[in-house]
């Protein structure tokens, strides 16, 4: 039996992700082959032992709690997933509602700044006592202007200001009656900090993490991503990280496969280019059954997965994407894992569209996307024979031979 802890931490999930703009909610974004919820609630877990209360977008219940399983490990009875407001604030307070009665001093967390590093959370804990609130921040870099639209007005003083982040931690009876002035008042407050010292609570800050930043923009997702190959994900038994298959000593290959039936919407993308007057393969992306078989070759290659890991439903920031972006990312995991591209070949089967006219621009167009490397395409209508034969879809099958940098 786990002893029950006097701590509790609310991840919060429940935001809508707009800016990110990923066609999903935020916290179910993929960063790498896990979610920015799953790589928040490692952190999480991997701090002294707490109570942990997901909050988590009404309908994505399910998906919080896949997540908060993974990431729990032996420590699931330590966590539950409660359902968010239409508020950051109503979604809090729907989580404090679900605190044990043992528990006297709560963090807030958010989901968004999922590389928080376990030490912060156990600090701003360890920081919290009895009537101060807690927030971990970064002094102000930048230098900063007061403007009145496009004029400049005044410098302002950044040793003054701070960047907050989270967690941020309370204690308990005074977050939750702070919580309930605000209710009364109608007032939104921007974090729990400025809601709490509303309440006349005296809030103090600790050093902050440069990894604890908010993943907001598609720019901050990227950063994310950079960050975890530099040190190397973790390693889970569900899903291996980028850095889980070392170089070896020579060159390795790679077969990869694929296969798309026709009936998409819009134009027909194959081999990186658009083909008007041909009907679309349908996919999760644009369908380029020659893009994605090269993307498993070079993943199989380096043993870092397939494309569904990388780029599947899971991660809806790739819906309707191009070769490009595809082979351009592919190389960036492989480069991370270090390994180079030495060459891909890879052969399209199908009674259309006619290929043998545009092979070399297709082949130009792939080469620049996986800066540079030779790449080989070539075509056959299997007399007929099979679906493809049939003009019912295309099949592909490609090899990639990469060596270690």
């Amino acid at each position: 039996m786990l002893p029950v802890p006097d701590t509790a931490i609310l991840v919060v999930a429940a935001g809508s992700g707009t800016r990110l703009d990923a066609g999903a909610p935020k916290a179910f974004v993929g960063i790498d082959t896990h979610t920015i919820l799953r790589h928040a609630l490692e952190g999480v877990f991997a701090a002294a032992p707490a109570q942990v209360i997901v909050v988590a977008p009404a309908g994505f219940e399910g998906d919080a709690e896949t997540e908060l399983r993974a990431a729990a490990g032996d420590r699931i009875e330590l966590g539950r997933v409660v359902t968010g407001g239409d508020t950051r604030q109503r979604s809090v307070a729907a989580g404090l509602e679900a605190l044990w009665g043992d528990v006297t001093r709560v963090l807030v967390h958010d989901a968004a700044r999922a590389l928080t590093p376990p030490e912060v959370i156990d600090a701003v804990a360890a920081a919290v006592d009895g009537e101060t609130g807690i927030i971990p921040a970064l002094p102000v870099v930048d230098t900063l202007k007061l403007v009145d639209g496009d004029a400049i007005i005044a410098p302002v003083d950044r040793a003054e200001l701070a960047a907050a982040q989270t967690p941020q931690g309370f204690p308990r009876a005074l977050l939750e009656a702070a919580y309930a002035a605000a209710a009364a008042s109608g007032i939104d407050y921007t974090d729990d900090a400025a809601l709490f010292a509303a309440a006349g609570h005296l809030v103090r800050r600790i050093p902050g993490s440069a990894r604890s930043f908010k993943i907001t923009t598609p720019d901050d997702l990227e950063r994310a991503r950079h960050l975890l190959a530099a040190v190397g994900a973790v390693p889970s038994a569900a899903a291996p990280s980028v850095r889980s298959s070392g170089p070896s000593a020579g060159p390795r290959v790679g077969l990869g496969t694929d296969v798309h039936a026709f009936g998409g919407e819009g134009a027909l993308w194959l081999a990186g280019l658009e083909w008007p007057g041909e009907p679309a393969l349908s996919g999760h992306s644009d369908g380029d059954a020659v893009a994605h078989a090269i993307v498993d070759a070079l993943l199989g290659a380096a043993g870092l997965g397939d494309i569904g890991e990388h780029f599947g439903t899971a991660h809806p920031e790739y819906a309707g994407a191009h070769a490009e972006v595809f082979l351009a990312r592919t190389r960036e995991i492989l480069a991370e894992a270090g390994f180079a591209i030495g060459n891909v070949s890879a052969q399209f089967q199908s009674n259309r569209p006619r290929f043998s006219g545009r092979r070399a621009e297709a082949e130009r167009v792939l080469s620049d996307a996986l800066g540079g490397a030779p790449v080989a395409i070539t075509a056959t209508t299997t007399d007929g024979l099979g679906f493809p034969g049939r003009g019912e879809g295309v099949a592909v099958t490609a090899v990639a031979m990469i060596h270690p940098v």
